[in-house]
């Protein structure tokens, strides 16, 4: 339950936005998965489900970690721009309370929009979903890409370095000398490539498994940036979790597979190799960093599986000219053997 001063907060901004009339009441649930926001689900009295949310300025993570609660307006703006793209990508924005940081949309059921990544957990790997998610991930980024307007609505550098570059690339170099030089020299060119509007949290945890297809959610690390960025970050995942549900290894590396394939083919802004070659140097950053940075992947509890994942990482942080296919060939060799 919302504390009473968070929860009269929160219904002075859905009285704002039209979404309950004068004394009406609602009543707040919290959701799970809130790192970075308070989410909630509202059930008002009038008999309609929402799903509210508020930036924190701080993250509830183990190392302190600091961004600006701004980030609700660019996420919203990224929302609305998606939807303009195709309405099935991602939830309606219902109202914006840009004083408060607070949004709401509507509420997606999870009996009808299950969260991909409890459907991973649950053996569930549906390689054409993840084929899906690669499809629709890079016509967001080809609508985007090369267009001086976007760029100049999502002036949001400043989230997507306290979100992205230092709490997984500068963070974890400082931790490790040996690539040090490699992860500040990423770190670096990530923060000036400007080519298309990234997500900036393509996670299975934040996409939901929708009756035509998949839901993107959570956009607050949003930035007008490197695409490669989101393609890696959710292929990360998709690697990492074959130690995590290691029964489904290899329809896990077949979705892998399906997902880079489906994205490339979409790739129509530039080389597809080039694109692949920078997302996969960032894959061989972000397995690091999602053992060694400031967000730990929480599933990687096993000591043994974190000092593989550091040591193939290392590894493939190392290797020159690399791309995903090559990347996911050293992966399986190293840990699903």
């Amino acid at each position: 339950m919302a504390a009473m001063a968070e929860e009269a907060e929160l219904i002075e901004a859905l009285r704002g936005g039209g979404l309950l009339a004068a004394g009406e009441t609602a009543t707040f649930r919290p959701l799970a998965g809130g790192v970075s926001s308070d989410i909630f689900r509202v059930d008002t009295q009038g008999g309609r489900t929402l799903a509210v949310k508020r930036s924190i300025p701080r993250l509830r993570v183990a190392t302190e970690w600091l961004a600006p609660v701004e980030r609700a307006a660019g996420e919203v703006r990224w929302l609305r721009l998606v939807r303009a793209i195709d309405p099935r990508l991602a939830p309606e924005v219902l109202c914006e309370a840009p004083a408060s940081h607070i949004f709401a949309m509507r509420f997606l059921d999870p009996a009808t929009h299950p969260v991909w990544k409890d459907e991973l957990a649950e053996g569930r790997v549906d390689v054409a979903f993840a084929g899906a998610v690669g499809r629709d991930l890079v016509r967001i980024h080809a609508h985007t890409a090369g267009r001086a307007d976007v760029a100049a609505a999502f002036l949001t550098d400043d989230c997507f370095f306290a979100l992205r570059i230092s709490p997984f690339l500068l963070f974890t170099a400082d931790r490790h000398e040996d690539v040090a030089g490699r992860l500040r020299a990423l770190a670096a060119d990530l923060g000036r490539r400007k080519v298309a509007l990234m997500h900036g949290d393509v996670s299975p945890k934040n996409i939901l498994v929708g009756p035509d297809g998949p839901v993107f959610l959570d956009a607050e690390c949003t930035a007008y940036g490197d695409p490669a960025f989101d393609l890696a970050f959710c292929l990360t995942h998709l690697l990492l979790k074959t130690l995590w549900v290691r029964p489904s290894r290899e329809p896990l590396m077949t979705a892998f597979s399906a997902l880079r394939s489906a994205y490339g083919a979409g790739v129509d802004w530039e080389p597809a190799a080039a694109l692949e070659r920078r997302a996969a140097a960032l894959v061989a950053a972000l397995l690091l960093a999602r053992v060694d940075g400031k967000s730990p992947a929480p599933y990687l509890t096993d000591e043994a599986d974190r000092a593989l994942v550091r040591a193939v990482a290392k590894r493939l942080i190392a290797a020159d000219d690399l791309d995903l296919g090559g990347l996911a060939a050293r992966w399986r060799e190293a840990t699903l053997s």
